[in-house]
């Protein structure tokens, strides 16, 4: 299972869809719409990082660079959302906003995670 950066962006924009979609027929239009912001704070965010580290580095120290300055100013824009979300939208439901982050966010872990096995089980094919 190849997990490339976009695929993965996909999966994380599709499961806080989903997730939006389904608190929205649930809990109503409140919830529905703060799951979606905090899911877009999420995939948003994580998209400018994953711009940066598709762009060609001439070296792998220019590659780490990349990487650092790219989570600052993911997580400056996550804050950013965030206060954006909290200062302008209103009703807000907190509890469907953090959820909406939350989920989304276990997308890159659940990617980790499988990427792993497939890494562990192509070694055991290949080391029988």
């Amino acid at each position: 299972m190849d997990l490339t950066i976009p695929r993965l962006l996909g999966r994380q924009f599709v499961v806080g869809a989903v997730l939006a979609a389904t608190l929205w027929g649930v809990y109503g239009t409140t919830a529905g719409y703060s799951a979606l912001l905090g899911s877009l704070a999420c995939v948003v965010p994580n998209t400018f990082l994953g711009l940066r580290l598709m762009a060609p580095r001439s070296d792998a120290k220019a590659l780490l660079r990349a990487a650092w300055i790219g989570e600052l100013i993911k997580l400056a824009l996550t804050v950013l959302m965030f206060t954006l979300v909290f200062t302008q939208v209103e009703p807000l439901s907190a509890a469907a906003l953090f959820a909406g982050f939350i989920v989304t966010q276990l997308v890159v872990f659940s990617g980790l995670l499988m990427r792993g096995d497939v890494t562990t089980k192509s070694e055991n094919t290949n080391g029988s």
